[in-house]
């Protein structure tokens, strides 16, 4: 058997052991969730919560046995295996086998120096290639390459599939490990096998930059906002929000002064992934008066109601677009100003993320992603797997995609309009 080949059966059979060890026994170690203010969190567009501070993990006899077993078995592979054997290796193989078995697409083990790429993201820069990702039929497919970044340089497009990062095939990752397998120092290369729309496939080096990234923009598709027959629309704004920064609340209020009197707004989350849950709550904040704008419920069946304080924007007609591509905190949002009937939303169903996830920072370095809590809408409506369904449901076909109509964003329009009173 070749070296490799033997690594790899090695790595599976031992990956194998611990997954019957971890189902046999029910181990899992118990984190405590502290409270807190929010600080850096890992990058991803869908990291849901504000990280907080390391977490005190209840010691267990149990727990210690299984820890001194999983050693002991390293150590003796390392000793005794014909081929030679890197226990970190082993160790890692362990960890993302424990994770593994738990079921949960949203809870990941993010290495030290993958770790250490990602600190202070959601500030509204980050370095990296310059993309927005998502997770399709078992692969990452590329949602939308950011303008003037080196993905769009490089000429990758949406739908594009990721099938291997560095020769390492994506099959099986989840977006938190595709997002931080793709950032990196500014300079240094990563090298993308890309399976394009088209069928063909194409491998792509790809240089690392600094990605600055402004949340919010009210640059609707085009250059300007047109209705379904091609006349201007002057009376309604719109506004796309990418992602939740820590920049958005105030980039929001920015837009919003700076669209002026307006009778109609349009809130564009198509491909937003989510962010930070504190800024989520505050962008909902400032459509909703008093309302609830989510219930968040533990394990234990626990929950905490999150309620809006007075807002500014609370009589303005809104419209949410969404796709299947808006996820987590987007959904969020959608989901609390469609159930107070603040907005209507147009679009397709959403992508079903109401995990909320926690980054714990672990003594190596790295990280462990922990789904803590389920999030339900305010009609207690569960979004994880189910999404927020569109009051108006909007499909491209082939011809509008090749006619580059943006009928989801006509509809939009329309709506808004019939919703306006009309001026006598």
């Amino acid at each position: 058997m070749r070296p490799n080949a033997a690594r790899n059966a090695l790595a599976s059979a031992f990956l194998a052991l611990i997954g019957v060890l971890l189902v046999a026994a029910g181990f899992l170690a118990a984190i405590i969730v502290v409270d807190g203010n929010e600080v850096d969190t890992a990058p991803t567009a869908v990291a849901d919560v504000p990280a907080m501070p390391p977490p005190t993990v209840a010691a267990s006899g149990r727990g210690a046995v299984y820890s001194a077993l999983i050693d002991e078995i390293i150590a003796i592979l390392e000793d005794d295996f014909v081929e030679p054997v890197d226990g970190a290796a082993l160790l890692e193989a362990a960890i993302n086998g424990m994770v593994t078995s738990l079921g949960d697409p949203h809870v990941a083990y993010i290495d030290p120096p993958t770790f250490a790429v990602s600190r202070g993201d959601f500030r509204g820069a980050f370095q990296g290639i310059g993309a927005t990702i998502a997770q399709q039929d078992n692969y990452v497919v590329i949602v939308q390459p950011l303008p003037g970044t080196p993905a769009e340089r490089a000429g990758l497009r949406s739908g594009g599939i990721i099938l291997e990062v560095d020769g390492e095939s994506t099959a099986g990752w989840s977006v938190n490990e595709a997002v931080l397998r793709l950032r990196g120092e500014i300079g240094s290369t990563v090298e993308l096998l890309i399976r394009h729309a088209d069928g063909s496939e194409e491998r792509v080096a790809i240089t690392r930059d600094e990605i600055l990234v402004a949340s919010v923009d009210t640059e609707p598709p085009g250059g300007v906002l047109m209705d379904g027959g091609a006349s201007k629309v002057a009376d309604l704004a719109y506004i796309r929000i990418h992602t939740f920064t820590a920049r958005t609340p105030t980039e929001l209020r920015r837009a919003v002064e700076d669209v002026g009197d307006v009778s109609g707004l349009i809130l564009d989350l198509r491909s937003n992934r989510g962010g930070l849950l504190v800024e989520t709550m505050e962008t909902a904040d400032l459509f909703l008066d008093g309302q609830t704008i989510v219930v968040q419920v533990d394990r234990d069946g626990h929950e905490q109601v999150f309620r809006a304080e007075p807002g500014v924007l609370t009589d303005l007609p809104l419209v949410i677009l969404q796709d299947e591509f808006s996820a987590s905190g987007s959904e969020l949002l959608a989901a609390a100003l469609q159930e107070n009937d603040r907005a209507v939303v147009v679009g397709t169903p959403s992508f079903g993320k109401g995990t909320v996830s926690l980054p714990r920072e672990l003594s190596n370095g790295g990280a462990l992603y922990v789904s803590i809590a389920r999030w339900l809408t305010p009609d207690r409506n569960l979004i994880e797997g189910r999404g927020v369904i569109p009051d108006i449901a909007v499909e491209l076909t082939a011809e509008d995609v090749e006619e580059q109509r943006d009928v989801a964003l006509h509809r939009a329009i329309d709506v808004l309009r019939a919703r306006v009173p009309t001026s006598l």
